[in-house]
């Protein structure tokens, strides 16, 4: 193997015991060919994209009204996996199809990087290759969401759940990114009050954020189907507010967070990491928000709700990086002391 295996969390063995330095029968090294540290690396960014990607997919399903383009799961059609080709036939199969087909890739990549962090178990704490792990278990969750949302004729609530499953997978592909990355086991933090708690109020809101966008979605017009209406019986215009009200409730939040993260970066080096996370937090919701606001005075045409839908993906992988920046192994400080 061409690459160096990353650092074993504390406590765990990592050289051999077996006489004249050969492996012994502890040794938790791994055996035969196991794939890089780079290669992981590249499968946990691509896991990562796939999630946002189904969100976009998942998005064109329904804002083109192809909710129910197949009327079956998991075949498009009785007795055929695949749309039927007709005279008649319309273009919204071919679009469920296309997301379903979106969805096995997903699947297969959330296995190949679950795989390959498993391949390095013995140097790896078991939290890491757990959270490899989850986006597997919760992918398979979602495909059965999927054939819930088709069952229960694009129900605004089911579709609603089938959203959040993929925001938590974006949350969750993060994170095994980002402890991948930067290395696993015991932890610490590295910044003092009131950073975590502003970090911890950041999280909370941009669950919220979610939550209330799903909730303007489910009572908007964009329903998956043209012949299906259900919708919440909720005022448009206040659930809007409410959310566009959380969105200004970050901001505020946030500024507040990168101002004391700015003062404490000053006399600890570790948080300069931390600090510039922050840029792409704003970047993302500076950007979402101006969408946010472009889709809402222009009649939400399906392109700008669509983009919508991306950005909130990647406003919470820029959050989850930020406040998982805030965090590091406890022995960061001494790797570079160990003796070769």
């Amino acid at each position: 193997m061409s690459e160096s295996l990353p650092p074993a969390p504390a406590g765990r063995l990592t050289g051999p015991t077996g006489p004249a330095g050969s492996a012994g029968p502890l040794d938790p090294a791994p055996r035969g060919w196991v794939p890089g540290v780079r290669l992981i690396t590249g499968l946990l960014i691509a896991n990562l994209v796939m999630q946002l990607a189904i969100i976009v997919t998942g998005g064109a399903v329904r804002l083109t009204g192809s909710g129910l383009g197949c009327s079956t799961w998991p075949q498009c059609e009785p007795g055929r996996m695949t749309p039927v080709f007709h005279g008649e036939a319309t273009f919204h199969p071919y679009v469920e199809f296309g997301n379903r087909v979106v969805s096995v890739v997903v699947v297969l990549v959330a296995i190949a990087a679950f795989l390959a962090v498993w391949t390095h178990r013995r140097t790896r704490s078991r939290g890491m290759v757990w959270l490899a792990f989850v986006p597997v278990l919760l992918v398979l969750v979602q495909a059965g969401m999927g054939a819930i949302t088709v069952i229960a004729n694009l129900n605004p609530a089911i579709v609603g759940f089938h959203f959040f499953f993929s925001a938590m997978l974006v949350w969750v592909s993060t994170w095994a990114l980002v402890r991948w990355r930067r290395g696993d086991g015991p932890m610490r933090s590295v910044a003092a009050s009131p950073v975590p708690v502003l970090a911890g109020a950041m999280s909370l809101l941009t669950a919220i954020i979610v939550t209330l966008g799903v909730v303007v979605t489910g009572a908007g017009p964009h329903s998956g189907d043209a012949d299906v209406g259900y919708r919440f019986a909720l005022d448009p215009l206040l659930v809007t507010r409410a959310h566009s009200g959380s969105v200004w409730l970050f901001v505020g939040v946030a500024i507040l967070y990168a101002s004391a993260l700015r003062r404490q970066r000053r006399a600890d080096p570790d948080l300069a990491e931390a600090y510039r996370a922050l840029r792409w937090v704003a970047l993302a919701v500076l950007v979402q928000g101006g969408i946010g606001y472009w889709q809402y005075f222009t009649g939400l045409p399906e392109i700008l709700v669509g983009l919508h839908l991306l950005g909130s993906g990647l406003v919470i992988a820029a959050v989850t990086n930020a406040v998982l920046r805030l965090r590091r192994p406890t022995e960061h400080r001494n790797a570079a002391r160990r003796p070769a």
